[in-house]
């Protein structure tokens, strides 16, 4: 890895990207290693192209997943996790779901310990794609969406377990009716946590020449 460079932060939060940035790269499980192995072919030529060949990414495997599990015994690996926090800025496929107890799920567990609350999604029309509106050229938005909270935290009990038992029992006491065979997850929604989603999107906005920050709450 002596060919690439860290990339680092300035004291503003802003990223200082090399030319030749080392990022760790999580193939995935299932269909990953097909995805990997065409995207990284699309995200080379971008690189090459938008940079006239002066800037390269250097790809770090790190393991996560059913390969992290086959050679090391763990599903997500400490070294996997200080990786992504050394290096920045890391890419994943699609990983699985342990099954038997431990971790409910390795993408909520990455978003949980790295503190990943924003998840920014640019929605742009390009020319010679085929689009279902009658002007998409007009659509250019920013979707931010809190990834931590709510059904992200993965706070959930089966149904049936002394975990839900004891919460249906709660709740009973408090006039709420809930059936005894009945899973139970718990949503929850902060102020913090809501209001540091609404100042990164208002920073995105000022920064990038977007005119206004629409609220929106999937209310169903």
């Amino acid at each position: 890895m002596s060919e690439g460079q860290v990339i680092t932060r300035n004291e503003d939060l802003s990223l200082n990207v090399p030319d030749n940035p080392i990022i760790p790269f999580i193939e995935g499980d299932g269909i990953g290693p097909d995805i990997w192995a065409a995207s990284v072919r699309v995200f080379d030529a971008a690189v090459a192209k938008a940079y006239g060949g002066k800037r390269k990414i250097v790809w770090k495997e790190i393991l996560a997943g059913e390969k992290a599990y086959g050679e090391t015994g763990e599903w997500l690996p400490d070294a996997t996790v200080q990786a992504i926090r050394d290096y920045r800025v890391a890419i994943k496929g699609p990983l699985t779901t342990p099954v038997g107890g431990g971790i409910r799920s390795l993408n909520v567990a990455l978003r949980q310990i790295l503190d990943l609350y924003a998840c920014v999604r640019p929605v742009r029309w390009f020319e010679g794609v085929p689009a279902p509106v009658k002007e998409p050229q007009k659509l250019n938005v920013v979707i931010f969406r809190e990834n931590t909270e709510d059904v992200y935290s993965g706070i959930e009990y089966r149904a049936e377990s002394a975990e839900a038992k004891e919460l249906i029992d709660f709740l009973a006491a408090k006039g709420k009716t809930i059936r005894p065979d009945s899973g139970v997850g718990i949503k929850p929604i902060s102020k913090g946590g809501t209001e540091r989603l609404v100042r990164r999107a208002m920073k995105y906005a000022l920064a990038n020449g977007h005119k206004s920050v629409t609220l929106v709450h999937k209310g169903n």
